[in-house]
């Protein structure tokens, strides 16, 4: 037998050329690196989940003649007006300041003309988006930017943010160069100056602190409003049953491929869980209170086809938040703009120059030149294309598995590609009825 000589591996697994980089960079600079966009490593999600459609076990819908229902009702456990949206994928906060005022009027075009809600995001309330938006949910965050108790009462819903999928456990960071006169103004902060946002609310340390903070802002609205919770996945069972105790309406649970304007790359990359790990643990909270479906759950972090908006529902979802993939359907990090990326130093589809102000769409900017390069009309009817999309891609999946509406889907109709997956999300191994960690199953 010959013994042919091995071919030692060229880079190490440990330091590879992006490891040594970084190490390059922070030597000579002495700074973090800062960036926008969510985790760009690989993790298991909804690509590794496969639906079991209907045969002779189980009887599909057909499609040109029997309905799929869409609509969701949000914040009916306490709220004298909940929310009813004809579609259960709504949009997630985004700040003006990380985005420019065109890009906030479009989402609330393109939201109100696909019947869901918008979300403000840290900043306060902009008329633009107050004025295109028939759903508007508020963000009451640790900052306190830009809050008052009018606007309180002109939102829809409030969202009492505790923390985010790409950092929770840390504030969020606005550059310098997006601070304009009137980012400024709204936040009352120095021009020109780097903005940190707090990593926990200033007046409550705990859950007793929060369900004070919820009946206050419950007084404040007249009790009409919903009120939500959202919390970054971390411990996402605790969280969610403390968010119920508190008296929260609606929870809202961001796994940690959802993005962010800005913040440190190693909070990005190394802090908190995937979105596939954290669904079944709240759902669970909810169940064990006796409360799924009773108190609403909203999942966000990934999230960008009717495929994923389904398989988040099957796992017990009532609905679905998006970001970043409403960005991309407005036209941010279009190809189009490749060679004004590649003088930022960066290239379409990297999402690295979100926290920069130099946006070659117009989007992430307050630049009043680039902003002039979008238009929110456009980029209001593309996000409604985008929604439309995505919800008839779930109804067909959900028809497929013989359900007449979305929220029918359930963990049976699901299993899983990868063991991790389904140690994560709880459901069956293709093929077999092993769920790891759960039971001993077999062949």
């Amino acid at each position: 037998m010959t013994d042919f000589p091995r071919t030692p591996p060229r880079f190490s697994a440990t330091f590879t050329p992006a490891v040594n980089a970084e190490i390059r960079r922070a030597a000579a600079t002495g700074i973090y690196d800062i960036r926008g966009g969510g985790t760009k490593r690989h993790l298991p999600h909804f690509d590794d989940l496969l639906f079991l459609g209907a045969s002779i076990s189980r009887y599909p819908l057909e499609g040109y003649r029997e309905k799929c229902a869409t609509d969701v009702w949000l914040g009916t456990r306490f709220a004298k007006k909940p929310i009813h949206l004809d579609i259960p994928v709504t949009i997630a906060g985004m700040s003006f300041g990380a985005l420019s005022g065109p890009a906030k009027e479009a989402l609330g075009r393109g939201a109100t003309a696909a019947g869901t809600s918008t979300t403000t995001g840290d900043g306060g309330m902009t008329e633009e988006e107050r004025g295109h938006s028939k759903t508007l949910v508020y963000q009451y965050l640790p900052s306190r930017y830009g809050m008052n108790p009018d606007d309180l009462r002109r939102a829809d819903a409030i969202e009492v943010v505790v923390g985010q999928g790409a950092k929770p456990g840390g504030g969020g960071m606005l550059l310098g160069q997006k601070i304009s006169d009137r980012v400024a103004n709204m936040r009352n902060l120095p021009k020109g100056i780097d903005q940190r946002s707090a990593c926990r609310h200033p007046d409550w340390t705990g859950p007793d602190d929060l369900e004070i903070k919820i009946m206050e802002l419950r007084e404040i609205t007249d009790w009409e409003k919903p009120i939500y919770v959202k919390v970054g996945g971390a411990r996402p069972y605790y969280d969610t049953a403390l968010a119920v105790k508190a008296g929260a309406d609606v929870v809202v649970l961001d796994g940690m491929q959802g993005g962010t304007a800005a913040t440190q790359d190693v909070f990005i990359e190394h802090v908190g869980m995937p979105i596939l790990a954290c669904i079944p643990q709240a759902v669970k909270a909810l169940q064990d209170l006796g409360m799924h479906r009773k108190v609403q759950l909203i999942v966000s972090g990934g999230i960008r086809s009717g495929a994923d908006v389904a398989k988040a529902m099957a796992l017990g979802a009532d609905a679905v938040a998006i970001g970043t993939a409403a960005l991309i359907a407005l036209g941010d990090n279009d190809p189009k703009w490749e060679e004004e990326y590649q003088k930022l130093g960066t290239t379409a589809d990297a999402y690295d120059d979100w926290h920069e102000g130099r946006d070659p769409a117009g989007i992430t900017t307050q630049d009043p030149e680039l902003s002039k390069r979008f238009d929110p009309v456009l980029g209001g009817r593309r996000l409604k294309n985008y929604l439309k999309v995505m919800t008839l891609e779930a109804q067909t999946i959900a028809r497929a598995c013989g359900k007449n509406h979305l929220h029918n889907l359930e963990p049976e109709d699901l299993v899983s590609l990868t063991i991790e997956a389904a140690a994560m999300a709880g459901v069956p191994l293709a093929g077999t009825n092993w769920i790891p960690g759960r039971n001993g199953g077999g062949w």
